[in-house]
């Protein structure tokens, strides 16, 4: 691997913001609140984070994410890529987590031994959700120590640092632990934890540490 002595440095400066970030992610959150970051996963696939969060916030506020039809919710989602289609994600997801008229998430949630497993769950049944969509959406709701979210910032920054020879095209599941496990061993080598390499990569690409 090449030297990352700039990637401690940077570190050094934003770890104060990582922490207090992964902290917030940890907090107690109502049903609804974690299908909000459910939501936000299924649309930031090609789609700027920032952009696709505003779009969660106005669809909660106008209480339409839990309730509106397809078209109310696209409605919404003005600056997401593929909104016809990540609407219709938003509303089977909807569909799989209700009970007696009502999200109901955290059971499923609890009912899993690891994150891994969970990640595995939501990738089979959750349509719209690859393994970087789980474990972003994983992360985002306190079970994502351990997990890597393999997007283009962080390929990239992977095979700047000579983690991995080249950014592959596609990702399969299998492929995707595989290069997870490469991200593990790029965390341990530079002494930083995986959830906050993972954020100060963010950081280093986007000037930010978001969700």
């Amino acid at each position: 691997m090449k030297g990352f002595e700039d990637l401690k440095k940077l570190y050094k400066q934003v770890k104060p913001q990582i922490i207090s970030r992964l902290k917030e992610f940890k907090r107690p959150l109502k049903d609804e609140e974690i299908f909000e970051e459910l939501a936000f996963c299924l649309l930031t696939p090609q789609s700027k984070a920032k952009i696709c969060w505003e779009a969660i916030k106005r669809l909660s506020d106008n209480k339409i994410l839990l309730n509106g039809s397809k078209e109310e919710i696209k409605k919404h989602l003005n600056g997401v890529r593929f909104k016809n289609k990540k609407a219709e994600f938003i509303i089977e997801a909807r569909k799989f987590f209700t009970r007696d008229g009502k999200i109901k998430i955290k059971d499923t949630i609890s009912s899993f031994k690891s994150p891994c497993e969970l990640r595995k769950f939501l990738v089979k049944n959750i349509k719209g959700i690859g393994y970087k969509e789980a474990s972003h959406f994983l992360r985002n709701i306190g079970l994502g120590d351990e997990l890597a979210i393999l997007d283009r910032h962080i390929l990239k920054n992977m095979k700047n640092y000579g983690v991995i020879n080249e950014i592959p095209k596609s990702i399969t599941s299998g492929k995707y632990e595989k290069l997870e496990e490469k991200f593990k061993v790029f965390s341990k080598k530079c002494s930083i934890p995986v959830a906050h390499l993972d954020l100060l990569l963010w950081f280093k690409e986007t000037g930010e540490v978001f969700k």
